[in-house]
This record gives C-alpha cells, structure tokens and sequence, in this order.
C-alpha cells in the first residue's frame, strides 16, 4: 500500500543497507516512524511489544528474525534458541508457530554454511506468498460485496462493520479483512467501512483508520459497543473481520469483542464473513474455546490510553484510579455456528470441517 506516493509493506528486507525494516505500529496514527531490526532480541520485542502485530506479519517476522540469526550463528543450537525465544512472544497467533516451524524444518536439512543464505530466500519467499494470498482473498471476498452491491438502490453503498485491524499493517501487503474493501474500491463500487475503535489498544481507531484515510475510503470510527445499535436500525451490510488462529472445525480466535459482533450480527441477519490465509488455520485444534491458549496482556492497556497530547507529543493517559487493575484478555474466540463463510486465498467455504476439507483435501480432519 502507498504512504504519501511511496508503497510500502509493512516489513522488508532492505537491499541497500542489507537489514530488516518494519513499520513501528505504536507511533501510529500520529508519527510513521521506520526501525531497523537486527538482533533476536530486537525481532522478539518487536512481536511481544507490537511495535508489529497481526497474525501473518507476526509470522513474516519471524521468519525474517531466523534469517538474521542465522547469519550470526547457524548452528542447531541457535536455531532451536532463536525458535524457543520468537515462540514465547505472542501465544495466540498462530501463523507465529507455523513460520518457526517451517524455517526450522527446513534448515534442519541444510547444511550450517549454508543456512544462512538458505533461511534468508525462504524468509524473502513467506513475505511474498502472504502478499498473493491476500490478494486472492480480497479477490474472493470482492464477489459478496458485489452481491450485495447489486442489491442496493443507485449510489448507496455497502456498509461494512470490521474489527480491530486486519489490514495491510497486520499482513505483509493488503490485509485480510481489507482486502476485499480495497479491491471493491479499485473495482469501483461504493462502499463505507464501520470502524470499531477496538479497546483495549485502539488498533481500530489508530490503524484501520489510518489506512481507510490514507486509501480515501468513506469511513466512520465507532465506539465498539456501537455495532449493534448499527446493525438494529439496517446501517451494515455485512461484517468481515480477520483472526489470528482458527481452528479445524471453524472456531475464529481473534481480537476481544470480535464475538460479541457476531451474535449481534446473527440476531439480525448480517453475514459475518472471517478472511484468512491458510497458515492461520490450526489443524490441530478441534474446539478453539477450549484448547486455543488466549494472550492475557498487561492491565496498563486498559487502564491507560495511549494518543497524541496536548503539547503535540504522543504518550499515555491514565483513565481509572490508581488502585484499579486492569483485566486485559487479548482474544475471544468466536463458535463456527456464527461464522457465515471463511474467506481464504483457495475461495470461501463454510465454517466447518467439510467446508475446510472441500478446499484443502490435502489436510486430513477428523
């Protein structure tokens, strides 16, 4: 996606200086800052910290911190440190596991002189893939909205309700949940986005509205408990959001209050519709509320708010009294039964283990 007339994605390898590059996520809105990241330490406070976030960019990270070790070190006992000490950082998502695995699997093979070399292409390689499969899901996604577009009177355009931010800030390149807005925006066809702020962190408010501003896509910021209310009075056509693990069966783990959506949404008779590339789907996970581990994060971000202040500066203001702890559960999970499909890079499905099955045969589900 472009910032100002440059494109960028949100993480990459920057040939000039030979080092990695990412967006800093916590400037945002108001300051776009770019780090450079070298060491693990610096890959693994980037993804516990959220200076990146979103379950495919947690993962291209990843791949990107083994590459970096192995330049420093590519031996097994590195890389199986470097797998242990990126694995720790965020538990929920799950495209984080499956890009250890995969660089790991993969180098085990290698010979050490040439690990290096080796981990860095393939990092280079899960970028790109993550780039085409969200481009295949917004391509997906763009036929519903215009099914829905072809229902609505000349000029009116399609509401669509996300939450949190699953855009090109949470992927490499174009988001999940966004994806199908950008494509139906570059398709012409009239759309307006339902922003939830998404408390605790704001990802809403901060990100998703950055880029629908930036991307000058109508937009309105909500507060999270708008939604229903919006929903009641005939003001959303449809809701799609992202998820950081779903499970085999069509469970969606994914930002606080995302179930919360769906029951509003099945109480009116909105499809609620989830994008994901296939690397966020845990095979081995059958019951996602009971056996995905849910993040509990630290109290400050719900007893604090972090914004841009009155002297210009961007920092954090205290909102509760100071002998009040914050409860801070990262994720919810979302039952298939208020999922109306999975939009993946292979089509959409229906949220179960014959839906998953009919486009990914090659995964046995039990």
């Amino acid at each position: 996606m472009k910032v100002g007339a440059k494109h960028y994605r949100s993480i990459w390898f920057d040939n000039a200086t030979q080092t990695v590059q990412i967006i800093d996520q916590r400037w945002l809105p108001h300051e776009f800052r770019v780090v450079t990241l070298k060491t693990l330490d610096d890959f693994a406070v980037a993804i516990r910290n959220m200076w990146v976030r979103g379950a495919p960019l947690i993962g291209a990270t990843a791949a990107f911190g083994v590459s970096e070790q192995m330049k420093r070190d590519p031996s097994n006992a590195s890389l199986n440190k470097t797998w242990d000490e990126l694995h720790e950082t965020r538990p929920t998502a799950i495209n984080l596991r499956w890009a250890l695995d995969e660089m790991r699997a993969l180098l085990k093979n290698t010979p050490t002189a040439e690990r290096a070399a080796v981990a860095h292409k393939r990092a280079l390689e899960i970028s790109d893939e993550d780039i085409e499969c969200n481009r295949q899901i917004g391509l997906h996604g763009l036929e519903i909205i215009k099914k829905i577009a072809a229902t609505k009177k000349s000029g009116e355009p399609v509401n669509i309700l996300t939450h949190c931010n699953a855009g090109w800030l949470a992927t490499v390149d174009w988001g999940t949940a966004t994806s199908p807005m950008y494509h139906a925006v570059e398709a012409g066809i009239s759309v307006h986005i339902w922003v939830d702020e998404t408390r605790p962190r704001n990802q809403g408010a901060q990100l998703t509205s950055w880029e629908m501003d930036s991307h000058g896509v109508p937009h309105h910021l909500i507060v999270d408990n708008a939604g229903g209310h919006l929903m009641q009075h005939g003001d959303v056509d449809m809701v799609i959001v992202g998820t950081d693990r779903t499970s085999a069966h069509g469970d969606v783990c994914n930002k606080v209050g995302t179930y919360l959506k769906a029951l509003a949404a099945k109480d009116n008779n909105i499809p609620f519709y989830v994008a994901l590339p296939s690397p966020t789907i845990d095979w081995t996970v059958k019951d996602g509320i009971l056996e995905i581990p849910i993040e509990e994060r630290h109290g400050d971000e719900v007893t604090k708010v972090w914004g841009k202040l009155d002297d210009g500066s961007v920092g954090a203001v205290q909102i509760s009294p100071d002998g009040t702890e914050g409860g801070n559960p990262a994720f919810d999970v979302t039952p298939a039964r208020l999922v109306t499909g999975l939009i993946t890079e292979r089509g959409i499905c229906e949220a179960s283990p014959e839906g998953l099955a009919g486009l990914f045969p090659e995964r046995v589900l039990n």
